[in-house]
């Protein structure tokens, strides 16, 4: 199996986001894949699978923030 490089050695496939995934983490994950693309040292495909990764902790991130401004209004009744 080849080596990994890039975005591909740095995170998981962008269809393996677990839905368990702390929001946190996600955002730290999100925060490291922009700035390794932002560095301009990833060939395209290691950019678009970047790119491609980013959509969905970005995906997952605007879901939790969505379930937490439900669960705020329910609390707020």
């Amino acid at each position: 199996m080849p080596k990994k490089t890039g975005a591909e050695a740095t995170s998981a496939s962008p269809t393996s986001l677990s839905p368990d995934l702390r929001y946190e983490d996600a955002v730290s994950e999100l925060e490291g894949l922009i700035a390794t693309m932002e560095s301009g040292k990833l060939s395209l495909e290691d950019t678009l699978t970047a790119y491609k990764r980013g959509a969905e902790l970005l995906k997952h991130c605007q879901h939790v923030l969505e379930q937490v401004e439900q669960q705020v209004k329910m609390v707020q009744g």
